[in-house]
């Protein structure tokens, strides 16, 4: 659980950066535009629960 300022501790900030550096080698690495969809949408969503903690910390604002 991120601290009550909404601070990510650096550690997890660290391995989301690591798996979104991974993802987008694998991206730009895919023989086909049906692989490289799948790999945007599994961007997708870590951008999405990205955002839901900033919204999160900034409603407890």
């Amino acid at each position: 659980m991120p601290p009550a300022n909404g601070d990510v501790p650096e550690d997890a900030a660290r391995t989301v950066d690591d798996e979104v550096r991974q993802l987008y080698e694998r991206y730009q690495a895919a023989e086909s535009d049906a692989e490289r969809r799948e790999i945007a949408l599994e961007m997708g969503k870590i951008d999405g629960h990205r955002h839901a903690k900033i919204y999160a910390a900034l409603k407890d604002e």
